[in-house]
C-alpha cells in the first residue's frame, strides 16, 4: 500500500518535538470520573448532540461496541448477530447501507470504514471493546466544520477510561438464542470474556486489554429455487420433497429448498493504551489488534429424493413445482481477518489562550482472506475446487493538527481550525482455487483496487454575544483526489491477466456551515443549523470490480461527490433532572451515489454504483432524557422519530421519480427505562420500534415478513444488574422477549437470553 509515508512522518517528529519541549501543568488524561449530567452541555455545539454514559446503558443487554449505541434518535445498526463483522451504521437521512455517510471515533482514532460500502462498510466496531468505554457522544449531521461530508449522517465520538491507580476488571458473558424460521429450528449460543489491567505511575498511565467473543448464529441467508424451462421434459426432473412453499419479498410465489446454516464467528481483541502528562501537555498511544474469523459449512438442504437422499443440485419437481437448485448455493466458506490499528493523539496549551490538539492513525489490513469451495462439503460431486479472495495492501493513514483559540481579542469570540490529510487504499484479488481449503492461489479470476487522498483545511469562529445569543460561522475546504485505479478487463487472447488503467481525477470544493443558538431563559433552548457538505466516492465506489460464484460487482470510476444541503431547527425544554427536545431536520442530497442491485437468471446478484439525481428527506425527533422521571429512582431515555425520504429526480430512470428511498422506514422509537431498587440493585427495560420500509430503489419488495424483507418490527428487551460486596456484579437479561422473527433483509435475533458476571479490583 502506497501511504503517504513523507507527510505522516513528518507530522509524527512535529508532535513528539512538541510534547519534548512544553512545560506548565495540565490536567489528566482523558478519565471521565464524573459522566455528566442529563443536562445538555453541549448546547453551543452547531450539531444536535446527545451524550452517553455509564448510567445510561445499565438497561441494555450489552454485547459488542454497537449495543451501546444502538437506541439512540435516528440511529440503525444492522448487526444481525453478535459478533456480525457487517454491523453497518445509520444516521438520520442515510440509511445503513450508506456507510460512508457516518463517522465513528475512539479515543480520536477513526473506526469508520471509508473503503467498502453496503454491509462490507460497517465500523470497525471491534478495534474498542464495548467494557472499556467510558462516554459517547453522538453528533448529528454534518453542521461542524471540523469534519468531512462523511458526517451527513452524524459522527459518534468514544471515550474510553484511562485508569488513574491499579485497577482489574473482568466482566463475561454468555448468550443463548433460539431461532426458527423456514425448514432451521435449533439453538445456538456463545460467550464474550473481557479483562483488562491499568495502573498510574507517576505521570504515566498504562492499559491493557483482551477481549474475546466466539458465538455461533442463526443462518442468515435462505434460498429459493430458480425458474426452469417449461420445455424441460420431467425425465430430466429429479424428484423431491421438503421445500416450503411460499413467497419471496416481490410477492413471487417461491419454494424455499436451503439455509445456510449457522455461522460460527470468533473474535479476539487486544488493546494497549500508555498515556502521558509532559508538563501542560498530554499524550496517548493506542494500539488495537483483531483477530477475527467465521465459518460458514453447515448449509442445510430441505430436499430429498424419493430414496431419502439430500439433494444439493440440480432441476428438481416437488409436487406440482419446477425449479432449479444450483449447486453453488450450498458453497462453504471460510474468514480470517486480522487488522492493526495504531494512533496518537496530542493535547495541550502553546499560550494561555491557545490550545493544540493533534492526532495521527495507521489502520493496516494485515490479512483478509476468505476460501470458499463451489459445492457443499457432503454433494456428491463436491471437489476442493473453489475460490479465494484476498485484500492486501489495504488500509488508510490519517494525520490532523487543529488549533483552538479560546480568545481573540474580542469578548466572546473563539474559533477552531486545524489542517487534515487522509489516505485510503483497497486491493482486492480474486482466484480461482484448485484447494480452496488450503488457500491456493490457481489463477486470476478478478483484479480491482486504487487510492483515494482527502486535504481538508478548516476554520469556525464561535460568538458568544450575550447570555442569550450565540452564533458560529465556519468553512471548510476539501481537495480529492483519486489515484492508481485498477480493474480486470482479461483477454482470452493474451496470456497475463490483463487490467484496465483508470486515470488520476481530481476535485474539490467549499462547504460552508452556519449555527445561531437563543435561550432566553434557563428553561429554554433554540437553535437554527445550515451546512453544506460534500461526501467523496470512496475506494470500491470507484473501482471495485469482481466476479465470484453468485455475485458481479461493476465499479463506476466517472462518479461525482455527493452534494448536501442540510438543516436542523432545535427547541430544548429543561425539565427536572433532564430535557425534552425536539428537532426538525430536512436534507437535500445530489448525486447520491446508490448501489443498486438486479438478479440475473441463475441467481446471480449484478451490483453497481449509480448516482441518484435528487433525495429529499425531512424528520422530526423527538427525545425526552431524563432522571427521577415521574417516579422517584426511575431514569428513562425515550425517541421518537419520523422520517420522510422521496426520491425527487432520476434522469436515467424517471419511473424511480417518487419513491421512497430503501431502508428509510417512515416511524422508528426506542425506550430505556431503569428502576433503581437500591443503589446496588438496578432493573431495566429497551424497546426498539421500527416501521417497515422498501429493500429495492424500484419499491417493488412489498411482501412483509419474509426472507429479504424490510420488516416491520417491535423488540423488548429485560435486564437486571446485582451488584454485590467485594466488586462482584451479577446480571442477567433478554432481548426480543416475544421471539418475534422479523427481517432486514436478513433475519434479526430471536429470542436470547443473558446471563452476565463481572469483577473489579
Amino acid at each position: 500500500m502506497e501511504y503517504q509515508k513523507p507527510l505522516f512522518r513528518a507530522i509524527a517528529v512535529a508532535v513528539l518535538t512538541l510534547v519534548s519541549v512544553q512545560g506548565g501543568a495540565q490536567e489528566s488524561i482523558d478519565e471521565i470520573v464524573v459522566w455528566g449530567s442529563k443536562t445538555d452541555d453541549n448546547f453551543a455545539n452547531p450539531s444536535p448532540t446527545n451524550v452517553i454514559n455509564q448510567d445510561d446503558i445499565v438497561s441494555i443487554n450489552v454485547a459488542t461496541t454497537e449495543d451501546v449505541v444502538k437506541f439512540e434518535p435516528s440511529v440503525v445498526i444492522r448487526r444481525r448477530f453478535i459478533g456480525d463483522a457487517n454491523g453497518v451504521l445509520g444516521m438520520r437521512g442515510s440509511n445503513m447501507f450508506q456507510t460512508s455517510r457516518s463517522m465513528v471515533f475512539a479515543d480520536g482514532v477513526p473506526l469508520h470504514y471509508l473503503l467498502q460500502s453496503r454491509w462490507n462498510g460497517a465500523p470497525r466496531w471491534t478495534m474498542v471493546s464495548a467494557s472499556e468505554i467510558a462516554q459517547v457522544k453522538v453528533m448529528y449531521g454534518p453542521f461542524s466544520a471540523e469534519y468531512s461530508g462523511n458526517a451527513m449522517g452524524g459522527v459518534m465520538e468514544i471515550e474510553t477510561a484511562i485508569p488513574q491507580d491499579s485497577e482489574f476488571h473482568f466482566d463475561s458473558s454468555y448468550f443463548s438464542q433460539n431461532f426458527d424460521a423456514y425448514g432451521f429450528d435449533d439453538t445456538v449460543t456463545g460467550y464474550k470474556s473481557f479483562a483488562s489491567y491499568g495502573n498510574k505511575i507517576g505521570d504515566t498511565s498504562f492499559y491493557l486489554s483482551v477481549n474475546r467473543l466466539d458465538n455461533d448464529s442463526q443462518p442468515q441467508t435462505f434460498r429459493s429455487g430458480g425458474r426452469v424451462s417449461a420445455n424441460l421434459p420431467d425425465s430430466e426432473l429429479t424428484a423431491v420433497s421438503g421445500s416450503i412453499r411460499g413467497n419471496d419479498d416481490l410477492g413471487n410465489a417461491v419454494n424455499w429448498f436451503m439455509d445456510t446454516g449457522v455461522v460460527e464467528t470468533e473474535t479476539n481483541n487486544y488493546k494497549f493504551k500508555l498515556g502521558h502528562e509532559f508538563g501542560s501537555w498530554s499524550a496517548l498511544l493506542n494500539i488495537a489488534y483483531e483477530d477475527r474469523s467465521s465459518i460458514e459449512d453447515s448449509a442445510n438442504s430441505y430436499l430429498t429424493d424419493n430414496n431419502g437422499n439430500t439433494v444439493y443440485r440440480g432441476n428438481v419437481v416437488d409436487g406440482d413445482d419446477r425449479f432449479s437448485v444450483p449447486a453453488s448455493r450450498f458453497a462453504a466458506s471460510t474468514l480470517e481477518r486480522r487488522s492493526l490499528s495504531t494512533g496518537l493523539r496530542l493535547r495541550g496549551s502553546v499560550t494561555e489562550s491557545i490550545d493544540l490538539e493533534a492526532n495521527i492513525n495507521r489502520f493496516a489490513v494485515l490479512r483478509d482472506e476468505t476460501r470458499t469451495s463451489s459445492t457443499h462439503l457432503n454433494d456428491p460431486l463436491h471437489t476442493l475446487d473453489g475460490q479465494v479472495s484476498d485484500f492486501h495492501s489495504t488500509g488508510w493513514e490519517t494525520a490532523e493538527a487543529k488549533l483552538l483559540f479560546n480568545e481573540l481579542g474580542f469578548n466572546g469570540l473563539t474559533m477552531v481550525t486545524g489542517l487534515k490529510k487522509e489516505a485510503y487504499s483497497l486491493n482486492l484479488d480474486v482466484y480461482r482455487s484448485l484447494n480452496y481449503q488450503q488457500g491456493e492461489k490457481t489463477a486470476f479470476t478478478g483484479r480491482s483496487g486504487g487510492e483515494t487522498e482527502l486535504f481538508s483545511a478548516y476554520a469556525q469562529l464561535n460568538y458568544q454575544m450575550n447570555d442569550q445569543w450565540d452564533a458560529s460561522l465556519g468553512l471548510r475546504y476539501e481537495e480529492f483526489e483519486s489515484s492508481n485505479g485498477y480493474y480486470d478487463d482479461d483477454r482470452a487472447d493474451t496470456a497475463e491477466f490483463d487490467l484496465s488503467r483508470v486515470p488520476t481525477r481530481g476535485a474539490n470544493e467549499y462547504s460552508p456551515k452556519f449555527s445561531v443558538g437563543y435561550q432566553p431563559n434557563e428553561l429554554w433552548a433554540f437553535r437554527y443549523s445550515a451546512a453544506k457538505a460534500y461526501r467523496f466516492p470512496i475506494v470500491e465506489e470507484l473501482f471495485s470490480q469482481y466476479e465470484a460464484y453468485n455475485a458481479i460487482s461493476l465499479s463506476n470510476v466517472e462518479l461525482k461527490p455527493e452534494d448536501g444541503n442540510h438543516h436542523n431547527f432545535m427547541a430544548e425544554r429543561a425539565i427536572d433532572r433532564g430535557y425534552v427536545r425536539l428537532n426538525y431536520f430536512t436534507e437535500t442530497i445530489e448525486n447520491a451515489i446508490e448501489a443498486q442491485s438486479t438478479i440475473l437468471d441463475g441467481g446471480i446478484s449484478l451490483r453497481t454504483f449509480i448516482p441518484v439525481d435528487e433525495i429529499e428527506t425531512s424528520g422530526l425527533e423527538f427525545i425526552v432524557n431524563a432522571d427521577n422521571f415521574l417516579l422517584s429512582n426511575l431514569d428513562i431515555r425515550f425517541n421518537a422519530v419520523f422520517t420522510d425520504s422521496e426520491i425527487t429526480k432520476n434522469s436515467a430512470n424517471t419511473t424511480l421519480e417518487g419513491n421512497v428511498y430503501p431502508r428509510m422506514p417512515e416511524r422508528r422509537g426506542n425506550l430505556l427505562a431503569t428502576y433503581h431498587l437500591s443503589s446496588a440493585w438496578d432493573v431495566g427495560m429497551n424497546v426498539q420500534y421500527a416501521s417497515d420500509s422498501f429493500g429495492r430503489i424500484d419499491n417493488r419488495d412489498n411482501e412483509d415478513n419474509v426472507y429479504g424483507a424490510q420488516d416491520d418490527y417491535l423488540r423488548i428487551g429485560l435486564k437486571s444488574t446485582l451488584r454485590l460486596a467485594n466488586g462482584i456484579a451479577l446480571g442477567f437479561g433478554i432481548d426480543n422477549l416475544s421471539d418475534e422473527v422479523a427481517y432486514v433483509a436478513h433475519p434479526w435475533p430471536g429470542r436470547t437470553l443473558y446471563a452476565n458476571f463481572s469483577y473489579d479490583f
